[in-house]
């Protein structure tokens, strides 16, 4: 997500380059809406952000205001219907609004208003709408954030906007990042701080788990509408997987956290080798600490195709499968003849780690030694990673033996869970490690999926 108010400024264009920053948290679809002070206006499409947007589309978003969103399916299946923001207009009141996260109790939120076969997204802004026609013009959104927001339970960090306002929250638990950035003619907000590095927007702060920030002509003013505070739970797979190397989290670049989870890996999970190989490009960090942890030498053995994506975020299996066929390739001379380590960031479904070892070995490795700088993912996420449905997670299913002959690997060995925490160097702040520990910081309702709202 991101969000700007910087007048005197074309938001549009500084929204597309901050989405293209953050491609990497989605690539189902992108969209922004911008508002020059009167008449708002949205763009969305299925696809990447240079795909969706082109500069005769930036021009049509005038204004100096503007949010965008890439998409990502937690919650509703991929289709242009569920990109964001999600947009209403009541009378002559614009509000569009950018979701990152799962609500946990969409569905009695949505039956308030008579909704089905809709996004979580949709539900909010829909509360929003009614609120909008029910005040009229004394509507507020901010005082119509204060009676909706404590109301919401799971995971949500937000960017919402009408025509003047720029809204940033986060839950009482932080479990989704967003942070605030200055700009000589105003303000930021974003999903990374790597978003903020590419419009040239100085970094701030991390909004604080249940702080509400508005950005005006006035300047930024922060509440917190959900009362006491809450045990912050960032999500520790920020670290593992999904933020940008250059981006930070809780005052540490996730470069410096990914080396040192595979130096403690090293520590952990010892073998003889004779060369370390990265499964690009998330496990490149963790396989640069193992290999100064352990002595054995580091080598590129896989090369990426940088224009194929994340095949762990696509929308199903099938592309999941494709994806990896065209995803990498492996470099013979590295590999052949070698006992080769192969460290990556997780392993989740199981199906990419079994054709990564298979490529491996057909390359001519003598010995394939699997490790993983994360514990075994063995429960369901429900608050922002599309994992709700535990028979497809390998771990749930396996033992790690089990899983090493799945996979067919020599070895198998997973970072700890007190050795990724300590990787972060901020554990005494908090984390969400429900996937890694079955541990959840709120109640889940039973039979929850990601197409709960959904008609078959």
């Amino acid at each position: 997500m991101f969000g700007v108010y910087a007048p005197g400024t074309s938001a549009s264009h500084l929204t597309y380059f901050g989405l293209f920053a953050l491609q990497h948290r989605g690539q189902e679809s992108a969209g922004i809406c911008a508002s020059d002070g009167e008449t708002a206006t949205v763009f969305k499409e299925l696809g990447l952000v240079p795909q969706v947007f082109n500069e005769d589309i930036l021009a049509a978003l005038e204004g100096p205001l503007a949010i965008g969103h890439t998409r990502y399916s937690t919650t509703g299946s991929p289709k242009w219907q569920n990109a964001q923001p999600v947009f209403r207009q009541v009378g002559d009141r614009s509000l569009a609004l950018a979701h990152n996260g799962n609500l946990t109790n969409t569905v009695d939120l949505a039956a308030e208003v008579d909704l089905d076969d809709v996004t979580d997204s949709e539900v909010l802004i829909e509360h929003l709408a009614r609120k909008a026609e029910e005040h009229g013009p004394d509507f507020r959104l901010e005082e119509a954030l204060f009676g909706l927001l404590p109301r919401l339970e799971g995971a949500f960090s937000l960017v919402i906007m009408d025509q003047r306002h720029v809204v940033g929250v986060r839950d009482p638990h932080g479990f989704r990042p967003l942070c605030l950035g200055r700009l000589a003619e105003g303000w930021v907000l974003a999903s990374e701080t790597a978003a903020l590095d590419i419009v040239g927007a100085e970094f701030v702060r991390e909004l604080e788990p249940g702080e509400m920030i508005e950005i005006s002509e006035s300047g930024i003013q922060s509440s917190f509408p959900f009362g006491e505070a809450t045990a912050p739970r960032l999500c520790v797979f920020e670290f593992v997987y999904f933020a940008r190397p250059d981006s930070r989290l809780h005052d540490r670049y996730i470069h410096g956290a990914r080396l040192q989870m595979g130096r403690i890996l090293a520590a952990e999970q010892p073998v003889e080798a004779d060369v370390v190989v990265p499964v690009p490009e998330s496990g490149i960090p963790a396989a640069q600490g193992f290999s100064a942890a352990s002595g054995i030498p580091y080598a590129d053995g896989l090369v990426k195709n940088r224009y194929v994506g994340r095949t762990f975020i696509e929308p199903n299996q099938l592309l999941r499968d494709r994806g990896i066929r065209v995803k990498l390739n492996p470099i013979r001379s590295t590999l052949e003849g070698q006992r080769v380590v192969l460290v990556d960031d997780s392993i989740v479904r199981g199906s990419t780690t079994r054709k990564l070892v298979a490529m491996v070995r057909q390359a001519g490795a003598r010995e394939v030694h699997l490790r993983i700088s994360s514990p075994p993912y063995r429960h369901p996420c429900f608050y922002g990673m599309d994992t709700s449905d535990a028979t497809k997670l390998l771990a749930a299913r396996m033992s790690v033996d089990e899983i090493a002959e799945h996979v067919d690997a020599d070895t198998l060995g997973y970072l700890s869970l007190a050795g990724l925490l300590d990787a972060t160097g901020s554990a005494e702040r908090g984390f969400c490690t429900a996937c890694l520990s079955g541990v959840y910081p709120t109640a889940i309702p039973d039979g929850l999926t990601k197409f709960s709202l959904e008609h078959a």
